[in-house]
């Protein structure tokens, strides 16, 4: 185990010093280029070129705590700019790589960011008109061509700038980054985190699954998000192991069988898109009757997950919302025991996490070394640590509303046992009353339901309703195949088997009275989920709501017109 005081206290820019000092020529990422061909950063390089980065950002004038930002999907790139800003003494913003030019501009304009790191994006036409002409642009190497030739480009910056000599040293009240929330409810805030969360966080998250140099990881969730910037960016700075980059989501397969992740981290769509993917291969019927012939147990088991390239996974995590209960049962019967955990961006994603042998479905866990848990008014849980923001930027009246005596209100209804596990049964602002006077949280529900192949997304609704009904996204392969008239009958008949099998799970308030296919795919450019996926509910219903009366008299599966 990592000691804990070679890391404790010490800055992700010690870290860095730590980690080139000691594990200078072993391989800390490994960066897919294309056409298969990938680059290893040993820890060296990556210290080098941050230091000849920061150099050059003191260059362009950065003064000590001003923003810079950073667009871009996730690549080695990415993790250095953002240690650059930190060894030149600036405040990193990330922005989502999927953002549209309005979000951009809000941005950009309420951080007064400076600069502003582009990389390998999927729509810069999406996004560039947000871009205030004031806001001087480096581009990444894998950039968008138009930013590659009017921009400084990062590999020319690194070759012709000598390292900063003298980097930033900040106290531990010193601000380091303000992460941008994806706007669930309205507008973003920018949450400030300062050294000491880095610190805490990336000391103690280490520590919790025993993390050592061999461990290896894969980065493809948003390193604009506190998850990925807490389980992945610090887990590097803090341990050293090596992390694989994933090139696309066409190349995903490929990139994670690559790696082979000892550690893995996913959201419950991600869980989801696994076992349906497997289901449609070998339906659980089937793989449950080949489970219990012995000398075919051990065999199926390695091949179901090296078919995901989870076959030396060791430590297996969820986040971000609950997980269905049928999907971490499907996953443990392969020997793959799927460890739920539950933090925030206001925390820096450090809360509560499942301990290995000490999983029961649909808690999250024991709150982590250092953070306290209560349940405070209507059951709203609060957390303090040190892991805790400093506050909303430019927002102290919404800081106020939910930071009290260090104490955070986390917006999330829960229930802690005997043991001090936490159970996350809803959020306070998504839980609605229907016509007969009783309360639904539509999480849990949906989680219930998208589990059936072919289901992207499901959003229960039913304030003022007799009966709750849930609107459906199908994912764009189901939706394909139904645009060309294949199979409808069969996945109509499917979905009134997962109602009828749903409402049996449910208390007789909470039973959905019909289940509506909506033939509008919900994205983040039409504004209806968020860059992290997660579902606007307020804009959901505000979209369908001249159809919602008519559906809510509904009954059984239903197919918008």
């Amino acid at each position: 185990m990592t000691n804990e005081s070679s890391v404790a206290n010490k800055t992700p820019i010690q870290a860095l010093q730590e980690r080139s000092r000691d594990q200078g020529e072993r391989t800390a990422m490994v960066q897919p280029l294309g056409e298969g061909e990938v680059r290893h950063y040993t820890w060296q390089q990556v210290s080098d070129e941050a230091h000849r980065m920061a150099s050059y950002l003191q260059q362009q004038g950065l003064q000590r705590g001003e923003r810079v930002a950073l667009v871009s999907k996730n690549c080695a790139e990415w993790i250095i700019a953002d240690l650059a800003i930190w060894i030149a003494g600036g405040v990193s913003v990330p922005l989502y790589p999927t953002l549209v030019a309005d979000s951009v501009r809000q941005i950009l304009e309420h951080s007064e960011s400076r600069l502003l790191f582009v990389g390998k994006l999927d729509d810069w036409d999406l996004m560039k008109e947000g871009v205030p002409d004031e806001v001087k642009q480096i581009a990444f190497s894998l950039a968008p061509e138009e930013v590659c030739a009017k921009a400084p480009n990062w590999a020319d910056i690194i070759a012709g700038q000598e390292p900063l000599a003298e980097p930033f040293a900040p106290e531990p009240n010193d601000l380091a980054t303000i992460i941008y929330t994806s706007g669930t409810t309205g507008v973003p805030k920018g949450v400030m985190h300062e050294y000491k969360s880095l610190s805490s966080v990336g000391d103690k998250v280490v520590r919790v699954y025993n993390m050592q140099p061999d461990d290896r990881m894969i980065s493809y969730l948003p390193l604009s998000h506190v998850a990925e910037r807490a389980a992945v960016e610090m887990t590097l700075l803090y341990v050293g192991n090596t992390v694989y980059f994933a090139e696309s989501l066409d190349t995903f397969g490929e990139d994670i069988k690559r790696a082979k992740p000892t550690l893995f981290f996913a959201v419950p769509r991600i869980w989801s898109k696994f076992y349906q993917k497997a289901s449609e291969a070998l339906p659980p019927k089937k793989l449950n009757t080949l489970l219990k012939i012995p000398l075919l147990n051990s065999l199926i088991k390695k091949k179901v997950l090296s078919a995901m390239g989870l076959e030396e996974c060791r430590v297996a995590l969820s986040g971000a919302a609950a997980l269905s209960p049928e999907i971490i049962a499907w996953f443990e019967k392969l020997g793959l025991e799927i460890l739920e955990v539950y933090g925030m961006t206001e925390n820096f994603g450090w809360s509560h996490a499942t301990e290995q042998g000490d999983q029961q479905i649909g808690w999250v866990g024991t709150a982590n070394e250092g953070v306290e848990c209560r349940i405070g008014e209507g059951g709203e849980v609060l957390v303090r640590s040190a892991g805790n923001m400093s506050g909303y930027y430019k927002q102290p009246e919404l800081t106020e509303e939910v930071m009290t005596d260090g104490w955070l209100r986390t917006g999330d209804v829960g229930e802690i046992d005997a043991r001090g596990r936490l159970r996350i049964t809803g959020r306070v602002k998504e839980i609605f009353k229907t016509e007969k006077g009783k309360y639904v949280a539509p999480a849990p529900i949906e989680n219930r339901l998208v589990t059936l192949p072919g289901l992207e997304l499901a959003c229960v609704v039913g304030s003022g309703m007799s009966q709750p009904i849930a609107l459906l996204n199908l994912t764009p392969e189901e939706q394909g195949k139904l645009t060309k008239g294949e199979g409808r009958e069969h996945f109509n008949r499917q979905l009134a088997q997962l109602l009828d099998n749903v409402n049996k799970q449910l208390d007789p308030h909470e039973r959905l009275s019909a289940l509506i296919v909506c033939k509008t795919p919900w994205t983040v450019e039409n504004g209806l989920i968020t860059p992290t996926l997660k579902l606007k509910r307020n804009e959901i219903e505000k979209f369908y709501s001249a159809d919602l009366p008519t559906w809510a008299a509904s009954r059984g599966v239903i197919w918008e017109q």
